[in-house]
């Protein structure tokens, strides 16, 4: 591992980071809210000095073609918790402890959406942009982003564009992992602009329609309503956003491949993107009858807050169109369920994925069959294409130090918290990035109130499950630390 290489490209993407905090100041001058302005100057000045001071450390290297994959997991944890940092700074200014500014910092960052704020008119709308802009740069990723703008990253972007993704298949859209991550950014950024116009025709405020329309296609849940999409008190704007929501859980790249071959056949002969489609409609049907047996909705109503709240939480968005912390047990197992899924590969969404719940389904099936003919040779196909043995054992290995994690936290939670509530469900909502739970972390509920001991472990979680565990794994090796020159 090069110090070099790890001072100088962090130095780039911190440097590239402070003009991004700049944005907020447009809003802040629109607004006329001429306070604002300082905290974002600060951060962004910050996250600058701090790059250029780095990139001296690393002798203002320029030329990572020999950067290793190490070296790339490192460098993307690191970017990841750095910047968190940077995007805290303008929370400070309006009297968050540093603690909290972090948390929420993080939550946005990761596209989690645990939110710590408790009066939401205690702020300006500067902080709420701020709010949900972090959510859609974590969305498709602040390495994918600076890997299709800096020339920098143009050949070692590979080795940090899959390690920021490090789902259990390496998937481009183009030959140049440059230009596979300018794809991706454009199938997004046409997407956010597209909801932006839906929303607006819908009625919603321009402002809130713009940072709405961010944090949904980010899979985030940031929304500037107090009360999220229930605030708006509109269907229409409740299924435009179910709509752009299932987008976001679904895989970008093969978003891209459907328009570029204008075949919806593309999209639809995946299997991942079936399973993702059957999981939404068979959960969100026993949802809609629960509504309706237990708390006497109507059909209509039923129907749309069960795809909404379905949606919102496999892909781990986090909005919601109804309090659902306050619906029947059968309800919230059923939302629950799903908070331990997550959206498609190389989509906004966090959790385990749909594609690594099919496989280990398929694992399972094949033992069992195995057990009954043992002699049977039954190999694990995923579209019609043999799944090496190696990405099983990665899946089934993710699987169980998913599992572990989870665990642990929640039995950390649970004994700091005293409340086994907290310690399963926020486990969950923030190792999966989905944000509200259930009780006082629910939907209209905050994180504010948790001991500072239990927002470091959910802190932990949020930056973790963004990364999907791989690089927080390969870290606890002794070797992956040692240096080379």
């Amino acid at each position: 591992m090069k110090r070099e290489h790890i001072y100088s490209s962090l130095g780039i993407i911190l440097v590239a980071f402070g003009v991004i905090l700049l944005s907020p100041i447009v809003v802040a001058l629109i607004e006329k809210d001429y306070f604002a302005i300082l905290p974002f100057s600060v951060a962004s000045g910050s996250s600058v000095i701090l790059g250029m001071l780095l990139q001296k450390a690393g002798g203002f290297l320029r030329n990572f073609d020999t950067l290793k994959r190490n070296e790339g997991f490192l460098i993307v944890s690191l970017a990841w918790m750095v910047t968190a940092a940077m995007g805290a700074i303008p929370y400070l200014f309006f009297g968050l402890h540093p603690l909290d500014a972090y948390f929420e910092s993080v939550s946005g960052i990761t596209t989690t959406g645990a939110t710590i704020f408790i009066d939401f008119s205690l702020y300006p709308k500067s902080l709420f942009f701020w709010r949900s802009l972090s959510q859609w740069l974590g969305g498709m990723g602040i390495i994918v982003l600076f890997v299709a703008i800096l020339p920098q990253f143009k050949v070692a972007g590979r080795q940090m564009f899959f390690a920021e993704s490090p789902g259990p298949t390496e998937e481009k859209v183009t030959p140049r992992i440059t230009q596979t991550a300018k794809a991706l950014w454009l199938v997004y950024f046409v997407l956010t602009l597209l909801e932006i116009a839906c929303l607006i025709w819908a009625g919603m405020p321009v402002f809130d329609a713009v940072c709405n329309s961010l944090t949904t296609l980010a899979a985030g849940g940031f929304s500037p309503h107090p009360l999220s999409i229930m605030g708006y008190n509109s269907p229409t704007i409740t299924w435009i956003i179910t709509g752009f929501m299932f987008l976001a859980g679904s895989n970008f790249a093969l978003q891209y491949q459907t328009v570029a071959r204008r075949h919806l056949a593309t999209l639809i002969k995946r299997e991942e993107f079936r399973g993702y489609a059957l999981i939404i409609l068979v959960v969100s049907i026993f949802l809609a009858v629960a509504l309706i047996v237990n708390e006497k909705s109507s059909w209509s109503d039923s129907i749309r807050e069960s795809l909404f709240q379905i949606v919102s939480i496999l892909t781990t968005t986090g909005f919601s169109s109804s309090d659902f912390a306050l619906w029947s047990v059968a309800a919230q197992t059923l939302i629950f369920s799903v908070m331990l899924v997550g959206g498609c590969a190389g989509s906004a969404g966090g959790g385990i994925k749909v594609i690594r719940v099919i496989l280990g389904a398929k694992y399972m099936r094949r033992e069992i069959v195995q057990l009954v003919h043992p002699r049977v040779v039954m190999p694990i196909k995923i579209d019609g294409k043999t799944v090496p043995d190696a990405i099983q054992f990665q899946v089934l290995g993710f699987l169980l130090f998913y599992i572990v994690l989870m665990t642990i936290s929640a039995y950390a939670v649970t004994m700091i918290e005293g409340s086994s509530s907290i310690g399963l469900v926020g486990t969950a909502a923030t190792i999966g990035n989905i944000g509200p739970g259930f009780g006082e972390i629910g939907p209209m509920g905050t994180y504010g109130n948790l001991s500072w001991a239990t927002k470091v472990v959910f802190i932990v979680n949020m930056i973790v499950g963004r990364l999907e565990l791989i690089p927080f794994l390969a870290m606890l090796h002794p070797d992956f630390w040692r240096l080379r020159k």
